[in-house]
């Protein structure tokens, strides 16, 4: 059996005739960062909130450390939690709001100043005792937040949309420091946000969800590598679905026609000749060479209809053959002009079908 240390065990809950989650199951190991990500409305921040004890979930169990905490009020849950906002109180100092869970644990005084310097010195903030929040970045902010959600040492990190108002230089540089110290606090943590950049940069594992379901968990390489349909495909950076017919099927490889193309793609199970298939490719993966390039399986004449300047990439908008629209992405060493014919190769092992949504 996995060691988790949170486990939602068939979680519903329903907000009137809406499902907010839907037989949620999901097991987050000790010392893990998990991402729960998803687009607004998926379900995460119920989940997030039946973890927590804001939420009573309608049918099914929460456990944390193996106890049953299904029914155990929010204090009691040994939890530290990282707000969007900060939520730091602007009337009190850096080491008050820091303070602030101790003393309401009426732990004694001297014991506090300790722990709250160690909390502060974790990330790095310890000159800034006296200051207020008014007089911090946004950045400095959350870094004091990430200090009160740890200064009593929880069994579990909570973080919901942390980054969300921070500039992208700052987001970025918060994304390292919370990994590195989940890594040194060999904490177990669970961070919600529908930005999947973060969740791939971040996680040890993503859990996906789509209309108050799980749809996939798995390492941040499965979900983009494999993702398990055409939801998680299409969520999980960009991609360009084709849909075609299939003409055969022979030795682990798919041949099918996809707007008078032919186009050859992996084997699939249970794939018969005459059906319909919907197949993705991520668009760094497809090549393109000039128009004089020879090649034939899977390369195609095609026409560049849009491109954008995008400072280390080009992004073009093509058309292959007769209207097969694809977007290609490229380092931008190569490059092509609006109008300009060219070749594009699309590698069969980088072609992927997928399941419905």
């Amino acid at each position: 059996m996995p060691d988790c240390m949170i486990e939602l065990r068939n979680v519903t809950k329903c907000y009137g005739d809406i499902v907010a989650n839907d037989h949620v199951n999901l097991g987050i190991l000790r010392g893990e960062l998990m991402t729960l990500l998803g687009p607004s409305g998926c379900g995460k921040t119920t989940a997030l909130r039946c973890i927590t004890g804001h939420n009573t979930p309608d049918e099914g169990r929460v456990f944390i450390d193996g106890e049953d905490v299904t029914d155990v009020p929010t204090h009691k849950r040994e939890l530290g939690m990282v707000f969007q906002n900060f939520a730091l109180f602007p009337h009190m100092t850096v080491f008050e709001n820091v303070e602030f869970p101790l003393m309401i644990r009426n732990l004694p005084r001297g014991e506090r100043r300790e722990m709250v310097m160690d909390a502060l010195t974790l990330i790095h903030m310890e000159s800034y005792e006296k200051h207020y929040p008014r007089q911090l970045s946004g950045g400095q902010q959350q870094r004091v937040g990430l200090a009160r959600a740890l200064v009593y040492r929880p069994k579990v990190l909570l973080l919901d949309e942390p980054l969300s108002n921070l500039d992208a230089k700052l987001r970025e540089e918060m994304r390292f420091e919370i990994r590195e110290l989940v890594n040194r606090l060999k904490i177990t943590a669970l961070y919600v946000t529908h930005d999947q950049e973060e969740a791939l940069a971040l996680s040890d594992r993503v859990a996906i969800m789509n209309v108050g379901r799980l749809v996939q968990v798995g390492t941040p390489e499965d979900i983009y590598e494999y993702p398990e349909s055409r939801f998680v495909a299409d969520f999980i950076g960009l991609s360009d679905f084709v849909e075609g017919t299939v003409v055969s099927v022979k030795d682990e490889r798919i041949i099918m026609t996809v707007d008078g193309l032919e186009l050859v793609v992996p084997g699939l199970s249970g794939v018969e000749k005459g059906q319909s298939l919907m197949v993705f490719i991520r668009p760094n993966d497809v090549q393109l060479f000039p128009v004089s390039h020879e090649g034939d399986e899977n390369v195609f004449d095609g026409v560049v209809d849009k491109l954008t300047y995008l400072g280390d990439k080009i992004d073009y908008r093509i058309t292959l053959g007769e209207r097969l629209e694809m977007r290609v992405q490229t380092d931008g060493k190569q490059r092509f002009k609006r109008g300009e014919k060219l070749k594009a190769y699309l590698p069969m092992e980088r072609c992927q079908a997928v399941m419905g949504d």
